[in-house]
């Protein structure tokens, strides 16, 4: 789940789209590059969120995955692509 792209279902941020940065039980940690940075990604339920079958670039989701920084600029851009398909 971690690298995968995700969209509020409830709260002031619905519909707003994320990338999953990590996991912890019922939670997940999202972030977009500009409201919710990388450094202060936003915890919201599990039950809060729609997963879009569809993940990060490889290069993106390796870094996730060994733990390695990600910076704002490299979600933005993921966020930016994922949009301009839709």
């Amino acid at each position: 789940m971690i690298g995968s792209f995700a969209t509020s279902k409830a709260g002031h941020d619905k519909g707003a789209c994320y990338v999953i940065l990590k996991e912890d039980g019922a939670f997940v940690y999202l972030c977009d590059g500009r409201c919710k940075p990388v450094r202060a990604p936003k915890k919201k339920s599990r039950k809060h969120i729609q997963l879009i079958n569809r993940t990060v670039s490889l290069q993106i989701a390796e870094k996730l995955a060994e733990g390695l920084p990600v910076t704002d600029e490299e979600v933005k851009y993921e966020i930016k692509q994922y949009k301009k398909q839709v």
